[in-house]
């Protein structure tokens, strides 16, 4: 599935992601400000997520709840990562095993753990308004 889109677009964009996605755990590849922290918050909102959706950068893992503060989500950023033991040793294993939505961005700093049925999710940037995405 391929889409282009724009900023305005982005919640129906997340629930196309929502409907068609094999699985819960998304892989978001692309480059640095191509979207990925802004389409994971769509979809967080989609999925009903409540409270304030951002980048675990410094954190590398935020969890997300919905309005009965019930788990929705890990989001998880991997941008300063330094190899994957640093994965590991947080007890990666532990969260994409949760039964939970699981988001992932710069999951090729982690590429050996990632599950084989992870959904990826490929982000370009067009031009300073439009993104195209491909999932697979």
């Amino acid at each position: 599935m391929t889409i282009t889109y724009s900023q305005e677009q982005l919640s129906a964009v997340a629930q196309q992601i929502i409907d068609k996605t094999p699985n819960k755990t998304l892989c978001f590849y692309g480059q640095m400000g191509a979207g990925k922290t802004t389409l994971i918050k769509a979809i967080v909102t989609a999925l009903g997520g409540s409270g304030t959706t951002n980048s675990p950068t410094f954190g590398i893992v935020n969890e997300y709840h919905n309005s009965n503060e019930e788990l929705l989500a890990y989001h998880f950023d991997f941008y300063r990562l330094n190899d994957e033991t640093e994965a590991l040793d947080m007890g990666l294993e532990d969260y994409l095993y949760a039964n939970t939505w699981v988001f992932i961005e710069w999951p090729e700093k982690i590429n050996s753990l990632l599950p084989d049925d992870c959904c990826n999710i490929n982000i370009s940037i067009l031009d300073e308004k439009t993104r195209s995405l491909s999932m697979s």
